[in-house]
Formats: structure tokens, C-alpha cells, sequence
């Protein structure tokens, strides 16, 4: 198994964007191929901050998933009752076409998203507790950090404030350890189809 190096993406570095229908703003943690724009990604992942309630954006022959980092979410989805959703939910899928919405409880929310280009890739999310190894295959995985951590490998010895993150492209094998809060991540796993 190839041990890929990992990318450090530091929060601080990430610019402000606009949403696709300007009711908020996102700052892309990665994105392929290169360069690409909401138009032409293959797949893209971001964090966002949720003022306001309002619709989503729609991307049609995308699929979406999304986890909530901080503060309550009202989440509404075309045909499903609505959810509440908190740190401590488990993340969302649901197609870009699909009429959904949401606003915040209370404070700001802050968002993971994760979109992939039906038919090209797919993805998996899921949230991780550590001390852990790790040990994944994908074509690309990104690790956000939720608390200070340190990531070893064979490679590379980093350390991530939260919502830093890391890419590795290629197979992962790490270990997480955690920083004096313990270890809390977010990884998104993506493969070609």
C-alpha cells in the first residue's frame, strides 16, 4: 500500500466566497480538479457559516453531504419531515437538485459540505474520535480537524488547529493523536467512479 504525504489546508489560508444564490458565504477546504469553479467540479469540500434562514443553492447531477460543526440547524428536505441538526447529528445526504432549506437556531452555524459529481465520484463522511490509526484507500481523503490534534505518518508530523485540515491523495495510514481536549475530525473519503 502506497503511504501518501499529506497537504496541510490551514483554515487561516481559505478566502470568503459567496453562496451560489448569495444568501451567505463558503470557504472551499479542496476541490478537483484544480482550479475548477461550481460549474465544473468534480468534487469539492467547505466549510460554511449559516446566518440566515433561506433555500439552498441547487446543483443539479450532484450528490450533497453535510454535517454541522457548531450551532443548531433547522434542516428541511422536499418530502421528509424536518430534522434538527447539531453537532452530534449524524450528516445528511440528499441530492443538489433537491428543494431543501435551512436556518439557524439561535447563533451562526458552521457547516461541513461535501459535493461530488454524480456518475464520476462518490464520497463517505463520518465523524472520528481518537487516539486512532488510521488506514483508508480512497483516491482522496481529507481529514478537518474539530480540536487540536497532531497527525503522524510515515512521511509527515503535523500538527492542526481546528478546522484545519489535511489532504492526502492516495492510500492513508496514520495515527491521530489528541491535543490536551482529545481528538475530534471530520474525514471525507472520495473515489473515482
Amino acid at each position: 500500500m502506497t503511504v501518501a504525504a499529506p497537504q496541510l489546508l490551514p483554515a487561516a489560508a481559505r478566502a470568503a466566497q459567496p453562496w451560489k444564490n448569495a444568501g451567505g458565504i463558503t470557504r472551499e477546504v479542496a476541490a478537483h480538479p484544480p482550479g475548477s469553479d461550481l460549474d465544473s467540479f468534480a468534487w469539492r469540500v467547505s466549510v460554511a457559516e449559516v446566518s440566515a434562514g433561506g433555500p439552498f443553492s441547487q446543483f443539479a447531477g450532484v450528490d450533497r453531504r453535510m454535517a454541522v460543526l457548531a450551532g443548531t440547524l433547522e434542516f428541511s428536505l422536499a418530502g421528509q419531515p424536518p430534522q434538527r441538526l447539531a453537532p452530534e447529528s449524524e450528516p445528511v445526504a440528499f441530492a443538489g437538485e433537491a428543494a431543501a432549506a435551512a436556518a439557524p437556531s439561535g447563533s451562526t452555524v458552521t457547516d461541513l459540505n461535501v459535493m461530488t459529481r454524480r456518475g464520476r465520484f462518490e464520497s463517505r463522511l463520518g465523524r472520528r474520535h481518537g487516539p486512532l490509526q488510521l488506514a483508508l484507500t480512497a483516491d482522496t481523503v481529507l481529514l478537518l480537524a474539530l480540536t487540536p490534534l497532531t497527525v503522524r505518518c510515515a512521511e509527515a508530523h503535523r500538527e492542526l488547529a481546528p478546522l484545519d485540515a489535511l489532504r492526502f491523495d492516495g492510500a492513508v495510514r496514520c495515527q491521530v493523536a489528541p491535543g490536551a481536549a482529545g481528538a475530534s475530525f471530520y474525514l471525507v473519503e472520495l473515489r473515482h467512479i
